[in-house]
């Protein structure tokens, strides 16, 4: 059976230009992640997360070094945002979170750029860090849709997430992938500055499995919809990854798929903190994955 993407049905139904002006109008005053600045950015306000009003894009290229269910044989066709709400302190990408290097594009520019990550054979359209452009990045689909984009899309974020925005997004994000970082308040305010991270966290992992289930792969291995979980583990447990996989798999789905990750290394500011201004050490990442397998979670590491 041919795979069709979540959101056609919803642009021929004409409920994503809905969605649209709602998203839009949450830049009046915007609460597109749980900080909720209440920055005018249609007026030119920057809030918390520093974006401006006009999508920001870094790169957009077919991607080899995503989960391989969105690499598949073609890549993924990953669209790098620039800015984020979230701005950790030992960010890897933090020239383009918190520097914000990037160029201005026009939503008519983000749709043929996403036309032509499918015209060179890419699996599916991956936003990295789209919270703070949903708006905008919605507000491009229809372009897309009418040049022929038929890929799934992936949200692919820090899970720290509107929940408002989050279900706006019922029937157009067609593979979640978010982050699942912290379950302690004190270390998401130290890194993070956002103590209510693990508070958020579990309410959006739950509201993203109701959209779209456990991850489903098609014959040639290929993901086509669901959720995907990333967590990163970190030094001296304070990626809480035990607490972290507890829930995962207990209240989330033991089915879920869970890429259990070792490539933290300290970049931008992690330095400051001795907790984690080290790499992980082969014992930590091997105990996460025992975890894993006790928490009866099998897929995805």
């Amino acid at each position: 059976m041919t795979f069709v993407p979540s959101y056609i049905g919803l642009y021929e139904r004409g409920e994503i230009q809905k969605r649209i002006g709602l998203l839009m109008d949450i830049l009046k005053e915007c609460r597109l992640c749980p900080r909720e600045c209440r920055a005018n950015r249609l007026n030119g306000e920057v809030g918390y997360c520093k974006a401006p009003s006009e999508l920001m894009v870094s790169s957009a290229f077919p991607h080899f070094g995503e989960e391989s269910p969105l690499v598949g044989y073609h890549g993924s066709g990953t669209i790098f945002l620039t800015h984020c709400s979230l701005r950790c302190l030992f960010c890897q990408n933090y020239d383009i979170s918190h520097e914000g290097r990037g160029e201005r594009v026009t939503p008519s520019d983000m749709a043929r750029a996403m036309k032509r990550l499918q015209e060179m054979g890419c699996h599916n359209i991956n936003f990295v860090t789209p919270t703070h452009y949903t708006p905008q990045i919605i507000a491009s689909l229809p372009e897309a849709i009418e040049m022929g984009l038929q890929l799934p899309i992936v949200y692919n974020c820090s899970g720290y997430e509107s929940m408002e925005v989050i279900q706006l997004l019922d029937g157009i994000v067609d593979i979640y992938m978010p982050d699942a970082k912290y379950m302690d308040e004190k270390h998401a305010r130290r890194y993070s500055n956002a103590p209510n991270y693990p508070e958020v966290l579990k309410k959006i992992l739950k509201e993203m499995h109701r959209q779209v289930g456990d991850l489903r792969v098609n014959l040639a291995g290929i993901a086509e919809r669901g959720l995907l979980i990333r967590h990163l583990v970190m030094p001296n447990e304070v990626a809480s990854s035990e607490a972290v996989l507890k829930f995962i798999a207990e209240e989330v789905s033991a089915d879920s798929y869970v890429n259990i990750m070792a490539q933290y290394r300290p970049e931008y500011r992690a330095f400051d903190h001795p907790d984690i201004s080290r790499k992980i050490t082969q014992k930590e990442f091997t105990e996460a994955i025992q975890i894993a397998k006790r928490f009866h979670l099998y897929r995805g590491f």
